[in-house]
């Protein structure tokens, strides 16, 4: 029995059905969210901010960029509490959160677990001038770049810490992976940062990290251990060409034990591919302006993959998960042509019911105008490919 049908049978069943159908009302999708995606869609003027744009942060973040070495050790600072742009959650957040309890589905809504979309397919084999996608789960992508294969927030364990168990099996057995060439890593949350997972790769599989998590994951043994600031970039050789991995902001924070919050950084990636394309991939963010920052600085995006899950109850997770019309709101920020949904339908995180992100993020693309064809709502599994120009 292969490693997925084994996982599969420790899921409840899943549908292979990718259509799901668009219910006619979520009370959570309002009006008033969906003029705005519109009105941002049509609007030939400053993008709608949303919350407003902080203070200028320190020095340490004023970054001029630049492309770093591979595998460069360096020295960084104990704290990057000075990029947050929110404050992060206090006692009395954490007192309400445990008065309402309000962190999961309710047993009605858990129903729709059922009909969650997993289909898993063969990878594709894009060659080198082409650019694939497939969605492995919640942050977990495998991308063909340049010829390279690289991993997203690589998540291949049913259970991690902290973290309720996967409702749908990965979509891409570990076997049936080709050689990883290159593994980025958002930030070190459980849910991003697996350790099981990445010992299954070999120790000189080089990590594209943020700043601060390289002895983490040199303790670990592996030797090409690359760690950017915001703005930084570095190149991996491709039988065409050099693939950039460019390491940008996001509204997020970091925490992996009780003494370490913000001791190192967080962020997104923005993979360059020898022909031109460009893939952003957002880890975990909320809403803010550094999606329009990016985009003036990296523009020409193809493809953004952004998440739009975990966003209920909105006062808690606001700071730092985008609902479904936020991040379509991200992308035409970002100026991308096309976006992945992702950070749903994997892990049940927050109270919303599990297939509402996707039924939004559908309304919220056509509310904005956008081809429908750009919106890549894969199923677990899925995948799709970008062809160069």
């Amino acid at each position: 029995m292969t490693e997925q049908a084994e996982q599969a049978q420790a899921y409840r069943p899943v549908h292979a059905d990718v259509d799901v159908p668009d219910e006619p009302a979520v009370p959570d999708a309002s009006p008033e969210a969906l003029a705005r995606v519109e009105a941002h869609a049509n609007s030939a003027g400053p993008a709608d901010a949303g919350p407003a744009a902080p203070p200028p942060v320190p020095s340490g973040s004023e970054l001029s960029g630049g492309l770093r070495p591979v595998g460069e050790l360096r020295t960084w600072p104990s704290s990057f509490a000075d990029r947050l742009t929110q404050p992060l959650p206090g006692v009395r957040q954490f007192l309400r959160m445990a008065r309402e309890g309000g962190m999961r589905p309710s047993a009605g809504a858990l129903r729709e677990v059922s009909r969650l979309p997993y289909d898993p397919g063969p990878l594709p084999d894009p060659g080198t001038a082409t650019v694939s996608a497939t969605w492995a789960g919640h942050a977990s992508w495998v991308l063909r770049v340049g010829g390279l294969t690289v991993l997203t927030d690589p998540v291949w364990s049913r259970k991690i810490l902290g973290t309720p168990a996967r409702v749908t099996p990965v979509g891409v057995e570990w076997q049936a992976l080709p050689r990883v060439d290159a593994v980025v890593i958002s930030h070190n949350h459980y849910d991003h940062l697996d350790a099981r997972t990445l010992r299954r790769l070999p120790r000189d599989t080089p990590l594209f990290v943020p700043a601060g998590l390289g002895a983490w994951c040199r303790r670990r043994r592996f030797t090409r251990v690359t760690e950017l600031d915001w703005w930084e970039s570095a190149e991996l050789p491709s039988p065409d060409g050099p693939v950039r991995f460019t390491f940008v902001p996001a509204h997020h924070w970091s925490r992996r034990t009780l003494g370490d919050t913000c001791r190192s950084l967080w962020g997104g990636w923005v993979l360059g591919a020898p022909q031109g394309q460009q893939v952003y991939f957002a880890g975990d963010t909320g809403y803010g302006h550094w999606f329009g920052e990016i985009g003036r600085r990296l523009p020409g995006i193809d493809l953004a993959l952004m998440p739009i899950g975990a966003y209920a109850p909105r006062w808690w997770l606001r700071p730092v998960h985008t609902d479904p019309e936020e991040a379509v709101q991200a992308c035409l920020d970002l100026g991308a042509r096309r976006m992945a949904p992702m950070h749903w339908g994997t892990f049940l995180l927050s109270s919303e019911p599990p297939l509402e992100p996707l039924h939004r993020v559908r309304r919220a693309w056509a509310a904005a105008g956008r081809p429908r064809e750009d919106l890549w709502d894969l199923p677990v599994g899925g995948s799709r490919t970008l062809d160069p120009g």
